[in-house]
Order: structure tokens, then sequence, then C-alpha cells
């Protein structure tokens, strides 16, 4: 089974190679994502949003910068800053439940702002 810090250190890798099908393999079929506009729930709901984020991020000058990422047993959390050509990502944050070697519960909320 993996881990939870292998779980999470692959699920980095695949978002910046911008593997969608990666991504959502991660994913228990209920997992949660909690975010500020509501929770997303199992793949197909999750899919967009990382549609997005996987296209705003692969765009010139995107930079990327993990500021602490912490494991206990299950959970994970991951603090982060970057930069897009179409926002600044002030402070991000999320946290990650793990069973069984997928998310099954992730929250992520960050201080976003356009960057025109």
């Amino acid at each position: 089974m993996t881990s939870t810090e292998d779980l999470i250190n692959n699920h980095l890798k695949s978002f910046f190679a911008g593997d969608l099908d990666a991504i959502l393999a991660d994913y228990a079929p209920g997992a949660v994502m909690f975010t500020t506009e509501g929770p997303l729930r199992g793949a197909a709901q999750i899919r967009p949003l990382f549609e997005r984020l996987i296209g705003e991020f692969a765009k010139p000058g995107a930079r990327f910068s993990l500021q602490l990422q912490s494991v206990e047993g299950d959970c994970a959390y991951i603090v982060w800053t970057a930069e897009t050509a179409d926002n600044i990502y002030e402070l991000a944050t999320d946290t990650f439940v793990v069973r069984d070697g997928k998310i099954c519960s992730q929250s992520f909320t960050g201080k976003t702002r356009p960057r025109h």
C-alpha cells in the first residue's frame, strides 16, 4: 500500500506533469474536496477544477513554491505560494485525508488575487 507521503508527493508530481488522469486516480471513488465555493464530490466534479488549474500552471512563467509539507499517519498538510500568468497565490493550503492509499477528503483554501 502507498504511504500518505508517497501519495501526496506523486499527486504533486502528476499535477506539475499535467497528468489529469493520474491526479484523479489518486482519489477514492467517493472523495470529497472542500473548496471556498463548496464541496466537490467524486472525480466528475473534481475534474473541472484540475483542468482549469493545469491549464493555468502550464502557461509560461508559472512558479510554485512548497513552503511546508507535514504528514501524520493518514493526514497530510501542505502550504504553498505560486504565481501564474493569471493569478498570484499569496498563501494557499491543502489538507488531505488518505485511506487505503487514496485521497478520501481534501480541503483547499488560499488567498489569491488576479494578476491583471
